[in-house]
């Protein structure tokens, strides 16, 4: 593939975000500068504590207030359904999990703070406030359960009445692997184990989410406007489980959107809201969320508590692994939350190691907590975390350098079958560690070591590699996996007479450059400038059905759709170019734009075969009907599969325990990069979420299920100055095989990689001032740090 500055435009080529001209002038267009003609405001009325049952709801002083339109209550939602989890996992008996009905507004009972008890709809949203804190709600509180081990005890109180218990599922993988795996740890030579927790994360996009239902009683057509990763899921979910709207009577558009990072590709109740309320008070009804609302709403992250195990031989090979992981559900299931601790996280616990056997337990729980889903990295970072932790530890017991230990259990041979039920296609684990390694100025470490020490600090260095599954495919395994829908794309090219394109889209761009990078693409297949094709996407009555955007998935799955239509883009106007110029479509050539005969000097532009096929005067319409448009769907056969190794150095103040990164270095194999400054700017906006949960982040809830981290005057956020420059670097390229492009997926990468190599920087950094340390759980503040040193 082409590297930066070889070429101006096209594949390989750091084209400037065009979308930016429009965010930076303040011209973008969010859900909330939509405001339609006669729109009411709604304001929930959410619960205050996390566990009870609602003995009354007295609406009706709210009701008499000023502006209010109507006032809603779990009452009116009763007839409709219960907002889906769109992934059905069987537990390790073969039982279907528990799956309780998450209603749209609370039905009897509350079961988390923040929870919606009833809605009001007013003229304004001051009006709408007001007449919800004058509804008179009586509760019984009741015991809420937070800890996931306790959750799970004889006698727990139970979040579901219906349920059996508070376990969701207790999955097993690969169950057959279980009883080889214990019996290698029991003949191991060493075992080291590791109790860690990764901490629950609340994903604080910028744009926080919005909703605004609309409903035309002309033509009996829904409309919702909202901040959503995938328009059409939402469509899906929406119109056929929960409000039975049909799908050609619901649009969903989902216009500019400000981040999402997983917590925007799920089906929330007040989209649902807003979509039902817009026909029962027959105008447009909008929420907007607050900052304070979101960290009582949105999906959090993570939340898993773990046990692992990795045993090895005399010769330091792996030879086994295990882990044992409560992870939290919270009160409901939210739309994929079921599969992220298991498909997207079990999978991947080989990481980029040889290790034969390998058994993953994982209990899920529910708790009084708000519900837990995916979020950047979905169940990868949660396995890097779990296997680089523990080879470091190990490495640290047995004396060995950790990068030594990590080349010795490489992968080196592919394609690669795991033992959990995946296989590698390409990869070379030594060419990032190398590239690391020398980016990293490894050499040069203990100088600055010594020179930390010389200040009072202690320095340290941090490794480890990450693998990821992208793309999140095929559909028929998927499927057989428990998925509820299917995960292709889709791609349509429209060729305008003139020959300008527009492309529309599955995929939603919402900071990934979609706008910039596709236009990338179909300009180097076709030989015209970028700036002639337009990327259509967010709108589910203008294109074709798509999956949307997460799990790095978009030029993967979505870009190998657009791939494949415009292939047949070319084969089309191949044939009108071959009438133009008298010759057989076998022997034009397509080059620069312009379509030329083998061997000869007859050549006709783009632009004229494109009028041709709208104004056919001079091709047969028998052979060729007119116009020049076609749609793609792509399954991929495989998931894709980035990798990479990351370093970072720390200082630590051991009189305060204050951890300041000094240097943090990626080297990663994406595949063939498209446009390498989009994939820098992914790999940066990574590392910073993953430093933050490594440093800063962290949920929190006392023993009464109240949220103790509901702002940001509680939960710390990166800052810029909590961040170094990065080396970052994407040469090692060992290109996807089985997709057009060669493409791997870049988007989560940094998420997936950095905490790790933060933690592990901590560690010896501790150790190289003397202090016997293990571990220390993320995020590791300077109140833990301080302690473990003192603790030591």
């Amino acid at each position: 593939m082409p590297k930066d500055g070889d070429i101006k435009s096209g594949i390989g080529a750091s084209s400037k975000r065009r979308e930016d001209i429009r965010f930076l002038t303040g011209a973008g267009n969010y859900t909330d500068d939509m405001n339609m003609r006669g729109q009411a405001h709604v304001f929930f009325l959410r619960s205050d504590i996390a566990h009870g049952t609602i003995n009354s709801l007295d609406t009706s002083a709210a009701a008499s207030m000023p502006g209010v339109v109507q006032i809603f209550t779990g009452a009116d939602f009763e007839a409709v359904g219960s907002i889906p989890c769109g992934w059905e996992v069987t537990d390790k008996h073969g039982a279907p999990m528990q799956e309780p009905r998450h209603p749209v507004l609370a039905e009897g009972k509350v079961r988390h703070v923040g929870e919606p008890i009833a809605a009001v709809v007013a003229e304004s949203l001051a009006e709408a406030r007001d007449a919800a804190e004058a509804i008179v709600v009586d509760i019984s509180e009741l015991p809420a359960v937070v800890n996931m081990k306790d959750a799970l005890k004889d006698g727990a109180t139970k979040v579901h009445d219906d349920l059996t218990s508070n376990l969701c599922y207790d999955w097993g993988f690969v169950e057959e692997n279980k009883a080889a795996t214990d019996a290698a740890f029991e003949t191991a030579h060493h075992v080291t184990t590791l109790d860690l927790v990764n901490n629950r994360l609340v994903a604080n996009p910028m744009e926080p989410r919005v909703a605004l239902g609309d409903y035309s009683r002309a033509d009996d057509q829904h409309t919702l406007y909202t901040t959503s990763q995938n328009p059409h899921v939402i469509r899906l979910l929406m119109g056929a489980f929960v409000l039975g709207i049909p799908e050609h009577k619901l649009r969903v558009v989902a216009p500019d959107v400000g981040g999402g990072f997983g917590t925007k590709i799920f089906h929330y109740q007040e989209e649902a809201f807003c979509t039902f309320a817009a026909k029962a008070c027959n105008r447009p009804v909008k929420w907007t969320s607050s900052r304070s609302e979101a960290f009582m709403s949105d999906a959090h992250g993570r939340d898993h508590v773990t046990t692992i195990q990795l045993a090895l031989d005399k010769d330091n090979n792996f030879v086994a692994l295990r882990t044992d992981t409560h992870a939290n559900m919270g009160a409901y299931l939210s739309t994929f939350a079921s599969s992220v601790p298991t498909w997207l996280h079990g999978t991947l616990m080989a990481g980029n190691y040889k290790t034969p056997l390998i058994y993953v337990n994982v209990k899920a729980v529910f708790t009084n907590t708000v519900p837990v889903d995916a979020y950047r990295g979905a169940g990868r970072p949660e396995a890097t975390y779990q296997i680089e932790r523990v080879i470091d530890m190990a490495a640290r017991e047995l004396g060995v350098d950790p990068i030594d230990l990590r080349r010795q259990n490489y992968v080196t041979e592919f394609p690669y079958a795991t033992p959990v039920a995946v296989e590698y296609d390409t990869g070379d684990y030594h060419a990032t560690m190398d590239k690391l390694i020398e980016i990293g100025d490894f050499a040069g470490f203990d100088a600055r070591r010594k020179a930390s020490e010389a200040k009072g600090k202690w320095r340290g260095l941090g490794i480890n590699n990450y693998i990821e599954a992208c793309g999140i495919a095929p559909s028929n395994l998927v499927g057989q996996l428990g998925a509820r829908a299917g995960l292709y794309d889709a791609a349509t090219v429209r060729v305008n007479a003139t020959g300008s394109i527009s492309v529309m889209v599955g995929a939603h761009s919402h900071g990934q450059g979609h706008e910039t990078s596709f236009p990338q693409v179909v300009a180097e297949m076709i030989g015209i400038p970028e700036d002639q094709i337009d990327i259509v996407h967010g709108d589910t009555s203008k294109i074709p059905f798509g999956m949307g955007t997460y799990g790095s998935r978009s030029l993967a799955v979505c870009g190998s759709a657009m791939v494949r239509a415009t292939e047949k883009i070319i084969a089309k106007s191949k044939k009108i170019a071959a009438h133009l110029m008298e010759a057989s479509d076998m022997d034009v050539e397509l080059k620069d734009g312009v379509f030329s005969v083998a061997g000869t000097d007859k050549s006709v532009a783009w632009g004229d075969v494109t009028l041709a096929a709208y104004v056919p005067h001079n091709y047969p319409l028998e052979e060729i009907e007119p116009g020049l448009e076609e749609t793609a769907f792509y399954d991929p056969s495989n998931f894709t599969y980035p990798a990479g190794a990351y370093a970072c150095e720390v200082e630590v103040d051991p009189d305060t325990g204050k951890v300041t990164i000094e240097r943090f270095s990626a080297a990663d194999d994406f595949g063939n990069v498209i446009n390498p400054m989009i994939v820098s700017g992914q790999v940066h906006g990574g590392i910073a979420q993953g430093v933050g949960q490594a440093l800063l982040e962290g949920c929190s809830y006392d023993d009464n299920g109240q949220l103790l981290t509901g702002s940001y005057m509680d939960y710390a956020m990166p800052r810029a100055d909590d961040l170094p420059f990065y080396a970052v670097d994407h040469s090692c390229q060992t290109p996807c095989t089985h997709n057009p492009l060669g493409v791997k997926g870049c988007g989560e990468a940094g998420a997936i990689g950095s905490p790790p190599s933060v933690v592990n920087a901590v560690i010896d950094a501790l150790n190289s001032g003397g202090k016997k340390v293990a571990h220390i759980d993320m995020p590791l503040s300077p109140d833990r740090v301080w302690n473990a040193i003192n603790n030591a």
